[in-house]
């Protein structure tokens, strides 16, 4: 997913206030689901939801107001009620990685009990249904 750093986007120092790449990441984890064929609404309107339970930032070099940016994400791991992506924000056109990320999502429904993963979003994770 790219997209370019708005003023928004910035603190008082002109560069992106830490917190935006958290936004970021979930960004790029919803659209990475959509080009598989997913939507987070349409799965939380089935009673499938994915708190984050799980955070791991490495911020390596500032993005600045007007740079393009790609949020990348990948599938780290698969368990029965839960998965990780890996997601790093790079700077376009030089390539340089800016923030890498560990993200685990837990699956959750009513009452915010675990519940196994659905056999689509298996599916888009790249994954065999059981």
């Amino acid at each position: 997913m790219d997209f370019r750093v708005y003023y928004e986007d910035t603190d008082a120092g002109g560069v992106v206030y830490h917190a935006r790449y958290l936004g970021f990441f979930e960004r790029g984890r919803c659209e990475f689901l959509r080009e598989r064929g997913l939507s987070v609404k349409e799965l939380s309107d089935r009673g499938w939801i994915f708190p984050v339970v799980r955070l791991e930032i490495d911020y390596r070099a500032p993005a600045v107001l007007d740079d393009l940016v790609r949020v990348e994400t990948e599938v780290l791991e698969v368990g029965k009620t839960s998965f990780t992506v890996g997601q790093q924000v790079v700077r376009l056109p030089d390539g340089k990685c800016l923030v890498a990320g560990r993200v685990t999502l837990v699956c959750v429904g009513a009452g915010m009990r675990p519940k196994r993963l659905p056999d689509e979003l298996l599916a888009a994770l790249g994954q065999e249904a059981p």
